[in-house]
Formats: structure tokens, C-alpha cells, sequence
């Protein structure tokens, strides 16, 4: 991970805590294209996990998750990681394995991120 997908890692992060009140325990971020592919770890809360402990609720948390995530993003527009990517924020796609407590999100820009910072790599 380069210093352009470690400070993009505590951007989300910080995002996640400011809006959600807790941001994942790990990130990892991979710029591939245009797109910041952001792997997470230790994302719930421990009521969620509480409420996780059965089927019913397991399928109402990852609904519930996975919208009001890009829900989030839509109502607060991400101006940080644009000024950090010099790139315009265009889309997300969010998942998450609740019994793992991994999730995925990858954030779509208007630039080829990957072409952009590669040089940076370490």
C-alpha cells in the first residue's frame, strides 16, 4: 500500500466513524484503474454483532448496512478524498460478510487512480 492508499484508508475510516460512530479496526486500500478497492475488517458494532447471531438477523443487517453506507456517501459528499485523489467522487459499491465482520467497498473516481500514483508504490 502506497502513502496515497494509506492516507485514502484513514480518510474512510474517519468518514465511517463521523457519520456511523465507528469506522473498521483494519483497512486496506488497493488502487486498481479508477477505482479505490477498500478491504475492511472489524466493521460492527457489538450490537450488531448481538443482533447477528441468528439468520433474520444477520439478512436485516447487511441490508441495512450496505444501503445506508452508500446512502452516507450520497448525503455527504466525500470532498476530502477528492482533494486527496485530485479526482471527482462518481460511485460506490458496498458489501459485507456479516458472520466474517469483512467488508468490501470500492469507490469509483473520474481518473485512473492506479496510472496516477503507481509511481508512489512501495
Amino acid at each position: 500500500m502506497n502513502k496515497y492508499e494509506a492516507e485514502f484508508s484513514n480518510l474512510v475510516r474517519a468518514f465511517r466513524k463521523r457519520y456511523m460512530g465507528k469506522g473498521p479496526s483494519k483497512i486496506y486500500t488497493t488502487f486498481c484503474k479508477n477505482w479505490a478497492i477498500c478491504e475492511m475488517e472489524g466493521n460492527l458494532s457489538p450490537v450488531e454483532r448481538f443482533i447477528a447471531t441468528n439468520d433474520d438477523g444477520k439478512q436485516m443487517l447487511r441490508g441495512a448496512r450496505t444501503e445506508m453506507v452508500k446512502e452516507m456517501y450520497r448525503d455527504n459528499h466525500p470532498v476530502e478524498m477528492e482533494e486527496l485523489l485530485g479526482a471527482n467522487f462518481k460511485d460506490l459499491f458496498v458489501d459485507i460478510d456479516i458472520e466474517r465482520d469483512f467488508g468490501m467497498s470500492i469507490f469509483v473516481f473520474d481518473d485512473d487512480l492506479e496510472k496516477k500514483f503507481n509511481a508512489e508504490r512501495t
